[in-house]
């Protein structure tokens, strides 16, 4: 097998027509997503559970075994994962949130740039495997793709040449603030050229899902950077690979083309559903929390919920910013209503931890 060598883009045989009818679905389902999304005060803390979620799925794609409930059990204890591999997994899918908020971060005041993507794959790989593969800097050896521990004979794809990395992307970053005829459409070929350079040693497929919600957000097809396309390139993770490999064997865009506007559609019409199912229990919360604390900090303690759905009560009074007396009150209350149920009771010094159950059943945790 030889190294992949990646096509300048933009790209000259696109068939345009042949996606016409599929890139209609996207836009409009796009469209009816985002159309959620500016219906909600404040999408960034309401959805936050659908961002923990993707980095969970994002990570699993690459070999990680924690689960949402876990990393959010995890952040609220602040004590160790019991076994060690579950902490590194943990602390990936925390690095992979960490990485999201600079990047929007950013984004409100500088467009994407090479030198962004490297200050996202530092953060990926802070303190986790991988750290000690250049982290922040485009690679400088050969790298393959092949099952663990076999040489690079027995590979199922070998990247392109490491001296090839640095004007591949250049040619990359330039595409990717193009006038392109649909912007689904290089998306797709923006994060299908990412993954095949492969320019990092670590971490290339979770940066190139990243890729999907800051495309979308900077480019303004939608208005809040919420959208996570991982639960679908899971579920379809065989013919996800296929499709790139695809590429790099036959040069065959439009079959990945079409598999990438499939996976737009299909990802946006189920995080409507789940947007709608957060937003139908948040106006819920809205009815029931006042009537059962008989408080007037009820909407932020409500909002102190879904921002964070595993907690302790010291980080329940924290970060609601409701005096502690009234926010253990509300706690309570909040329990005896069924609201709330300890994950762990609490032992000697060893704090409770508490979970807002119906919010993780909706994201999977």
């Amino acid at each position: 097998m030889i190294a992949y060598q990646p096509l300048p883009l933009p790209l000259r045989d696109v068939d345009w027509a042949t996606h016409v009818p599929m890139i209609g679905r996207a836009h409009a389902a796009l469209a009816r997503y985002d159309g959620m999304l500016q219906s909600i005060v404040n999408p960034t803390v309401l959805l936050s559970p659908l961002t923990n979620q993707e980095a969970v799925l994002s990570s699993r794609i690459e070999g990680t075994q924690a689960s949402l409930e876990e990393v959010l059990a995890f952040e609220a204890d602040g004590l160790q994962a019991a076994e060690p591999a579950r902490q590194a997994d943990i602390q990936e899918i925390i690095n992979y949130r960490r990485a999201m908020l600079y990047a929007v971060e950013h984004l409100q005041t500088r467009p994407f740039s090479l030198n962004l993507l490297k200050e996202l794959h530092h953060i990926l790989l802070d303190s986790v495997r991988g750290r000690d593969k250049s982290k922040g800097n485009f690679r400088r050896t050969q790298n393959y793709i092949a099952p663990t521990g076999q040489p690079i004979e027995q590979a199922t794809y070998i990247p392109p040449a490491w001296d090839q990395v640095e004007p591949a992307m250049r040619n990359w970053e330039l595409y990717l603030h193009a006038d392109e005829k649909d912007r689904l459409v290089q998306l797709a070929i923006i994060k299908a050229q990412f993954e095949l350079i492969h320019p990092f040693l670590d971490g290339n497929g979770r940066l190139g899902r990243m890729l999907v919600p800051l495309y979308l957000y900077e480019h303004g097809v939608l208005s809040s950077p919420v959208f996570y396309v991982s639960a679908y390139l899971e579920t379809h993770r065989a013919i996800y690979y296929q499709r790139l490999l695809a590429i790099s064997q036959q040069g065959d865009w439009n079959a990945w083309i079409a598999f990438f506007l499939s996976a737009l559609v299909a990802q946006a019409e189920a995080n409507t559903t789940q947007a709608r199912q957060i937003l139908t229990l948040y106006d819920r919360m809205k009815r029931e929390v006042p009537q059962l604390t008989r408080s007037q900090f009820a909407v932020q303690a409500i909002d102190a919920l879904f921002d964070r759905p595993v907690f302790q009560s010291s980080d329940f009074v924290s970060r609601s910013g409701i005096p502690r007396v009234s926010a253990l009150r509300i706690l309570s209350r909040l329990k005896e209503g069924g609201i709330i149920r300890d994950l762990r009771a609490g032992s000697g010094r060893r704090a409770a931890v508490m979970f807002f159950a119906e919010l993780l059943s909706i994201t999977g945790g």
